[in-house]
């Protein structure tokens, strides 16, 4: 009744269910991983941002690489920025994905360290190697406040710290590298200004950071699993439809008349 199952179609099928099922297993494991992964970032991101403000060299210092419960921390300085001494990164989009710079620009704290500040976005100009018109910070003593985010390179944002650039223009914000281009001692890290507001709205402040669609993975986990409870259910129908038709086409062969055979001459 069965032994169809045995024919090499059906053998092959049967391979490729039973090859599927732990593969679909597996996969809703990988989308629950990826869910616990996300929503653990996103708790430890509002943690951060809702944390009370300290000051910034409370959670860095030369040479210090920002620690990922420190990422996105609400920080405080007072100092004094250096207009002389800032840069632009290129390549940096806004909200509307329109092509840029952000403003870095060096700040001198009032114990004579310094820290770096990313003032916002501005954009880029036709030629995008004269170094562009920036609008001024604040003159005299300021106290800034930011989030504290880590050195940028290229194992961690795929962003290439290509050599050769226009004057005062990066691809990276990386300290070290800032601290042997100002021969200052520079905060590990940098921050991303939140407030004073910019006269004039420019440079475009950058928002908080996004959460992460960690219930998307949690659906893709489930979907999974439901794809390798449904390959063994759909198979033995498969299984049942076949038999069934063979079943009908045997007793339709059985039910047709013989032909008559010719007589003898």
């Amino acid at each position: 009744m069965y032994r169809f199952l045995l024919t090499r179609q059906w053998v092959i099928l049967t391979l490729v269910a039973i090859a599927l099922v732990p593969t679909m297993i597996e996969l809703g494991f990988w989308q629950h991983s990826r869910y616990e992964l996300r929503s653990t970032r996103n708790q430890r991101v509002s943690d951060a941002l809702h944390a009370d403000p300290v000051p910034v060299e409370k959670l860095t210092s030369p040479g210090h690489a920002v620690a990922t419960k420190d990422k996105y921390r609400t920080v405080t300085a007072t100092g004094t920025f250096e207009t002389g001494q800032e840069v632009v990164v290129r390549r940096r989009v806004n909200e509307d994905d329109e092509v840029g710079y952000h403003v870095l620009t060096p700040f001198r704290l009032t114990d004579g360290k310094v820290v770096l500040v990313n003032r916002g976005w501005i954009p880029s100009d036709a030629s995008q190697t004269a170094f562009p018109k920036i609008p001024a910070p604040p003159a005299g003593r300021t106290t800034l406040t930011g989030r504290l985010m880590a050195d940028e390179t290229t194992a961690a944002s795929g962003i290439k710290d290509l050599r050769g650039l226009p004057d005062r223009q990066i691809m990276l914000i990386n300290s070290a590298e800032q601290a042997r281009r100002l021969h200052a001692e520079v905060l590990g890290g940098y921050v991303q200004q939140t407030a004073p507001d910019p006269k004039g709205g420019s440079p475009e402040q950058i928002s908080d950071p996004g959460q992460e669609d960690a219930p998307l993975n949690y659906a893709y986990m489930i979907q999974w699993w439901l794809f390798a409870a449904a390959v063994p259910v759909g198979w033995w129908v498969l299984v049942r439809r076949e038999r069934r038709d063979r079943l009908e086409a045997a007793a339709g062969a059985a039910e047709k008349p013989a032909e008559p055979e010719p007589a003898a001459v």
